[in-house]
């Protein structure tokens, strides 16, 4: 898809509050549902802040050229887990959190520092277009059984537990918006055409919010008791962290402490460095500009380093691209770095507003999944046509194209105790070492 509006052009402003506001809603619901599944009081208004202040530090690293929100990232839960429960006699709470994301983030710097000397020619000969499309492909695919599951889920819950309404009522409203959305897209004219997923959010939301003030419990979708309590303003991980918290107990030494929280975090960067080329692999796709080249992987792993820690020190939760962000860019065709900007200083500014930020958090599972089968979609799709130059009757690239898309849609996660490779990390080693092993003949015939 051609770009109506590439990375230097500047949309009118309100047109650029708009497009950011999108951008807003399409990564919303995976940021403030980190620290929903975390717990132990977290707030999603401080993840949101930290959030946009990450994606203002991936910016600034990376000259303003990459298109993308970075958010909460579903990767180190594990490894927040880990660092509140600490071990025997050792509670390390938020500062666990803040010294963690510091761990991952100097793992970036690191591997940035290799990329600046070594260059980026060795990642393109050890992920080909055979491999890395696939991947990209898995991403998306990975996430599907998510946003489907989305599309029966409500707000309301019973006090046993159960859902209030029907699934089928769900439904209806995920497809409203699913079909808005996909309508927009397709016959909307000008500003229509790029705002789908707000248009969409708003006509499921209202179906949503019309059967809800029926009464009939069947159909009580979003939960508005939200609003009865709200968070007025962020309550940052720092504060938390440096007000106490934290204990060392007789074998909590600090040595201890901080090999717990590295044990936790640093193989889990790892892993998310092999998703953080797939995802600016995407998107170079997308905006037809190769970013491992300009500005270059090395600025775009220190801004995604960087701003994990920024982010994680006032939200708790480590930051990354976002496929969601990606999406939103490829089916708005909008890649204005004018508008990720305004989208991280509405974030910001959005996380003090408390009936903003909970109005948001009211917008049912149901409607966000009709946006995000859209949104998932392309991500697949984007990978699939990057297979499009590859020769598929030759073996090696149809054996290794076949190794990734079923052991990442088949879920292969590896787990050594509290550290987990992702399906798409999984999937992308697997797809490596299937690529080097069976061309090693054509490079002898060669």
């Amino acid at each position: 898809m051609k770009m109506i509006y590439t990375v230097e052009d500047r949309p009118s402003f309100g047109k650029t509050l708009v497009f950011a506001l999108q951008q807003l809603l399409a990564i919303l619901a995976a940021t403030i549902a980190v620290p929903a599944i975390i717990g132990n009081n977290m707030s999603p208004s401080a993840a949101l802040f930290g959030a946009g202040v990450g994606t203002l530090v991936y910016l600034l690293f990376t000259k303003f050229k990459s298109p993308v929100f970075l958010g909460s990232s579903f990767a180190f839960i594990g490894s927040m887990f880990s660092a509140f429960a600490g071990g025997v006699s050792m509670s390390l709470g938020y500062l666990g959190l803040i010294l963690g994301a510091a761990f991952a983030g100097l793992v970036y710097v690191v591997i940035a520092a290799i990329v600046k000397f070594a260059g980026v020619n060795w990642i393109n000969k050890l992920m080909p277009a055979v491999v890395i499309g696939p991947t990209v492909a898995i991403i998306g695919l990975s996430l599907a059984g998510n946003a489907v599951g989305d599309l029966t889920t409500g707000k309301v819950f019973l006090a046993d537990g159960t859902q209030a309404a029907s699934p089928y009522a769900c439904l209806i409203c995920g497809l409203v918006t699913l079909f808005v959305t996909m309508i927009c897209s397709v016959y909307g004219k000008k500003m229509l055409k790029m705002i789908p997923f707000i248009i969409g959010i708003v006509c499921g939301y209202v179906v949503a919010a019309i059967m809800t003030l029926t009464g009939i419990e069947s159909l009580q979708i979003i939960d508005f008791s939200a609003f009865s309590h709200m968070q007025w303003y962020p309550s940052f991980t720092f504060v938390t962290a440096f007000s106490g918290g934290f204990t060392f107990g007789e074998v909590g030494s600090m040595g201890a402490y901080i090999a717990t929280i590295a044990a936790a975090y640093v193989p889990v960067a790892f892993v998310v460095f092999a998703e953080h080329i797939a995802d600016h692999k995407n998107l170079s796709s997308i905006i037809e500009r190769d970013l491992l080249e300009e500005p270059g992987l090395h600025r775009t792993l220190l801004g995604d380093g960087v701003g994990s820690m920024v982010g994680a020190f006032f939200g708790g939760c480590p930051n990354t691209t976002y496929g969601e962000s990606v999406g939103c860019v490829a089916i708005s065709a909008n890649a204005s770095i004018v508008t990720i900007l305004t989208t991280a200083v509405l974030a910001i500014v959005a996380s003090f507003v408390a009936p903003f930020v909970t109005f948001l958090s009211t917008i049912p599972n149901c409607v966000m999944g009709g946006v995000c089968v859209a949104l998932y979609g392309f991500i697949a799709v984007s990978g699939l046509k990057m297979l499009q130059p590859v020769d598929l009757n030759d073996n090696t690239n149809l054996f290794t194209a076949s190794v990734i898309l079923i052991s990442g849609i088949g879920g292969l996660v590896v787990s050594f105790g509290s550290i987990t490779i992702t399906s798409v990390a999984c999937a992308l080693i697997l797809g490596i070492i299937t690529n080097k092993v069976l061309s090693i003949k054509k490079k002898k015939e060669e």
